[in-house]
C-alpha cells in the first residue's frame, strides 16, 4: 500500500506530496486525496443522512488507527465473515463471502488496517468489492488498493455521489452473475440504485441475501424498508411492493442487513410478510386502529 502519510489533526494542512484520503468523520465516506479537505460532505448533507449539530468534520486512515480505531474480523457462518471497525463512521459491519473463484466483500467499513488485511489475505483476500449504497462506500479504494486493485462495483443509478472514484470502478446497471453463485442484482429504495447480493450456497445452499439497509431487520423478528433511517423517512406503498416482489425471485433462507442483523431462517416469507403489513399501514388501510 505504500507508505503512509503522517498524521493530522483536522486543523492541520497536509504536504502536496503525499495528501491523504479523506474521511468525512460521521459517514465514514471516503473522498479523494488532496492538501485540505471538501468543503462539504454531500452525502451528509442528503436527507438519508445528517450533518451533527456540531458541524461537518473530517478525519483520515492514520488518524483513526493512531486514535486506537481497529478494524473487527469474526466468522458470521460457514465462509461468511463479518468485518467491522467499531466507532468509524455508522459503524456498519461489511460482509466477507468466500468462494472458489475468488472473494467478495460487501459493504466496506470505514477504516483498513494491516492485521485486517493479513486475516483477509489469509482467507483468499478480496476480487470484487461491492457497496449496497453510498453510505456503504466506507474506504472501498484502500480496500482495493491493498488487494491487486480488486475490482470496485458502483450502481451506475449511484455514481454521482462518488467521492473518490479510482481506476478499479467499475460501473453497472443491469443484474448479473458476480461470482459463480453470487448474483447482483438493484432493489432500489432507499437509494435509486441499493444493491442486494444473492448468495446461492450460503446458509448450508439454503440461500442468504445480503440486502444492506434497503430491508433491514426488526426487533420482532420482521423486517422493515426505509427512505432514511436515522431521520425516519418512509417509502410508499407502491415502492414497498416493487421491493418485496423483487427478491422474490431468489430462493433464501437467512437475510442479513449492513449492521450484521439478520432475519431468518425463512426470510423470503418475512420479507413477503413485513411488506404486507407496511403496505397496509402506508396505504391507511389500519387508519381505523389509530
Amino acid at each position: 500500500m505504500g507508505d503512509s502519510p503522517k498524521v493530522v489533526r483536522d486543523t492541520e494542512i497536509m504536504s502536496d506530496q503525499h495528501p491523504p484520503l479523506w474521511l468525512c468523520a460521521t459517514c465514514g465516506v471516503e473522498y479523494s486525496p488532496a492538501v485540505t479537505p471538501p468543503a462539504q460532505c454531500p452525502i451528509c448533507e442528503d436527507e438519508r443522512q445528517y450533518v451533527p449539530a456540531t458541524g461537518q468534520r473530517w478525519t483520515t486512515l492514520d488518524k483513526l488507527r493512531d486514535t486506537g480505531h481497529s478494524v473487527e474480523i469474526t466468522q458470521v457462518d460457514d465462509r461468511l465473515w463479518g468485518i467491522q471497525a467499531p466507532g468509524v463512521g455508522i459503524d456498519q459491519q461489511g460482509m466477507l463471502v468466500q468462494t472458489d473463484e475468488g472473494n467478495l466483500l460487501f459493504d466496506v467499513p470505514g477504516l483498513v488496517d494491516d492485521a485486517a488485511i493479513d486475516t483477509v489475505r489469509g482467507l483468499g483476500g478480496i476480487r470484487h468489492i461491492v457497496a449496497s449504497h453510498p453510505h456503504m462506500y466506507g474506504v472501498q479504494s484502500a480496500w482495493s488498493a491493498a488487494f491487486d486493485d480488486a475490482v470496485i462495483w458502483v450502481a451506475e443509478a449511484d455514481a454521482g455521489w462518488l467521492g473518490h472514484r479510482p481506476d478499479a470502478v467499475r460501473t453497472w446497471s443491469l443484474p448479473f452473475d458476480l461470482l459463480p453463485g453470487i448474483h447482483l442484482g438493484q432493489i432500489g429504495g432507499h437509494f435509486p440504485g441499493s444493491t442486494i447480493a444473492h448468495w446461492a450456497d450460503g446458509a448450508a445452499g439454503k440461500g442468504v441475501l445480503l440486502a444492506g439497509d434497503a430491508i433491514f431487520p426488526t426487533p420482532d423478528g420482521n423486517v422493515t424498508f426505509l427512505r432514511s433511517y436515522p431521520n425516519r423517512i418512509p417509502l410508499s406503498p407502491a415502492v414497498i411492493r416493487r421491493m418485496a416482489d423483487h427478491v422474490q425471485h431468489y430462493s433464501f433462507d437467512v437475510l442479513f442487513n449492513n449492521f450484521g442483523a439478520q432475519a431468518g431462517p425463512d426470510a423470503a416469507a418475512i420479507v413477503a410478510r413485513s411488506a404486507d403489513r407496511y403496505i397496509a399501514w402506508t396505504s391507511g388501510a389500519n387508519d381505523h386502529l389509530t
